[in-house]
């Protein structure tokens, strides 16, 4: 676009006119939202008490890695590579059972993921965040 046109299409002193119905849906629209309960705030209070479990695991299982890496297992020598100390880390994976909690952590995040999709798909698309 040149700029006379674009003078000239600015230039105009036309009032321009929304279109029919527009003022009363966009009205309509806000008193909806005006009469919509407030959304329900998170309970921090009862969230904090797991976040904090959890948190202190993985501070406790960071802390354990590392000592099982630089010390190895109780009774064995100190590993000398990153292979043995792996070795070392799979057995005492082995002894806590960790394919189990394995195994339950992806069960829970699979049930989880497979409840938000239904959740989802049955929220009208206007609703949808």
């Amino acid at each position: 676009m040149r700029d006379p046109d674009l003078d000239r299409i600015l230039s105009k002193e036309e009032e321009i006119l929304p279109s029919s119905g527009f003022a009363a849906s966009v009205m309509e629209a806000v008193q909806r939202e005006a009469a919509a309960p407030p959304p329900i705030p998170f309970p921090w209070k009862r969230a904090l008490p797991g976040l904090c479990v959890a948190g202190l695991t993985l501070v406790s299982l960071i802390i354990s890695s590392i000592v099982l890496i630089t010390h190895g297992v109780p009774g064995q020598s100190i590993p000398r590579s990153w292979l043995a100390a792996s070795a070392s880390f799979v057995a005492a994976s082995r002894n806590l059972g960790a394919a189990w909690i394995l195994v339950a952590l992806l069960l829970s995040f699979a049930s989880v993921q497979l409840a938000m999709h239904f959740a989802s798909n049955r929220m009208p698309r206007y609703q949808r965040i």
